[in-house]
């Protein structure tokens, strides 16, 4: 044990480590920092320049020690308290769990351990803390300032079509959970909102001629699911498209970006933004670049690489606005969203998008040129060569589309996906246009059925 804590005391400080010379109110901060977090271990008897010290303890001490912590927590923290011997030196060790009911507050305040230090807790955080611990969010809250005469059946069955639902209005907003002791929730009203000057959705749209010139503004309000189309319509309206020709009966189209990743990027942005905020959600466009800023940073728990690689738990910050978007299947798959913008920008031949969190919320850039090769032309083109690419890619992914089916009749789209390495509504476009050419059909439905390569 003593070569143990000699090991950890060379280590330092860290994330679920402190070290105090004596038992102070700081000891209870930290105790309780580590209770709204993931929790730790304190060892008393080891000063700032990691020397034992030792304390002079009792079992009588440490029950001491225990009841001031538990009269001075609350919702009161037990932590386990343990008296070892290092270099005949007695070190005191409590081992704090992280708690299942949070925050834990010491004298009204609330703390959170970040990397080696405690620090207080923001307003945000602690109602973050409680809406965890409810198995919640913020969007299932019963709205206290608007009524149902303040939402829109028409915008409640167009939803039911989008999910292919047959039932009343009423028995779909108590069924999503919408509807509560006959109160709606904030969700509900962001999503179906019969007021087209809904503040708290609002979003800024604008077209820039320089980081200080604007060319076009305009700010959008409503309801959640119309927000998406009039963000996409802003960018469609400054954005360019070109005409490729390569041979085939009907031109193809290429926009300045993969309007797809466009559109994910947007979603994300409405269904994760903190409408707790009273910012606004921002979208600029400039001559090389598009940058979308959103309210609402990642947890603590989650970092940047973490959304770009694909592999985590993902949490929605407003659980019931994503259920809903996911039933209307706007959003596909949770946590699968910012992978494949990564990889449909670079399908598209363009450089990874930058995303960033900055000033409380999160920030996206997607470029128009690759910025790893300036030597391209303002639409991307380089004299026609990245069209060029972009049709052979295309033919390639048609090719191995065609041979992957041959092989494995009973293929998915996201299996399909996963072997070429486009992304999933990539593939249904190269099947679509498969299916158009006659090269393929489906025999049977969607789930159970198979592939049947005609010709290729």
């Amino acid at each position: 044990m003593g070569d143990k804590i000699k090991e950890i005391i060379k280590n330092g400080e860290s994330q679920s480590v402190e070290f105090k010379s004596s038992f102070q109110k700081d000891v209870i901060e930290t105790i309780v920092a580590f209770a709204n977090t993931k929790g730790g271990k304190i060892y008393i008897g080891i000063t700032d320049g990691k020397k034992i010290s030792g304390v002079h303890v009792s079992e009588e001490t440490v029950q001491n020690y225990i009841n001031t912590i538990k009269q001075n927590t609350t919702p009161t923290v037990i932590p386990d308290v343990e008296i070892i011997e290092v270099d005949n030196k007695k070190i005191l060790v409590i081992d704090v769990l992280e708690y299942p009911i949070k925050p834990i507050a010491y004298k009204g305040r609330f703390y959170k351990r970040r990397q080696n230090s405690n620090h207080l807790m923001t307003p945000v955080e602690i109602s973050d803390a409680h809406i965890k611990m409810m198995n919640s969010s913020w969007d299932f809250y019963q709205d206290p300032y608007h009524t149902l005469n303040d939402i829109s059946e028409d915008k409640v069955k167009k939803f039911m079509k989008m999910a292919k639902i047959d039932d009343s209005v009423q028995t779909i907003l108590n069924k999503f959970e919408l509807v509560k002791d006959n109160s709606i929730t904030f969700g509900c009203y962001l999503l179906f909102t019969n007021n087209d000057k809904a503040l708290m959705t609002s979003i800024e749209l604008g077209r820039f001629a320089s980081e200080t010139i604007i060319k076009d503004g305009y700010s959008i309000y409503g309801d959640l699911f119309s927000e998406i189309e009039q963000v996409m319509d802003f960018v469609y309206k400054h954005t360019n498209k070109a005409y490729i020709i390569s041979g085939a009966p009907q031109r193809k189209e290429r926009w300045d970006y993969p309007m797809d990743a466009i559109r994910e990027i947007v979603i994300n942005m409405i269904v994760h933004r903190d409408y707790r905020s009273s910012g606004h959600s921002v979208v600029k466009i400039f001559d090389d670049r598009i940058e979308f800023f959103n309210y609402g940073t990642l947890p603590p728990d989650l970092s940047i690489e973490n959304i770009k690689s694909g592999h985590y738990k993902s949490i929605p910050r407003n659980l019931q606005i994503a259920n809903i978007f996911k039933e209307a299947e706007i959003i596909e798959k949770y946590g699968s969203g910012i992978k494949r913008i990564i990889e449909s920008f670079k399908a598209y031949g363009l450089a990874e998008p930058v995303f960033e969190e900055m000033q409380g919320g999160f920030h996206v850039v997607v470029y128009k040129n690759d910025v790893r090769n300036q030597n391209r032309t303002s639409a991307g083109l380089d004299n026609g060569s990245s069209v060029k690419s972009s049709v052979k890619s295309s033919v390639k992914s048609s090719v191995k589309i065609l041979e992957l089916m041959k092989r494995e009749p009973e293929i998915t789209i996201p299996l399909l996906s996963q072997e070429i390495g486009i992304t999933p509504r990539a593939v249904e476009k190269q099947i679509a246009k498969l299916q158009k050419e006659g090269l393929i059909k489906r025999i049977g439905p969607d789930k159970g059925g198979c592939w049947e390569v005609i010709k290729g």
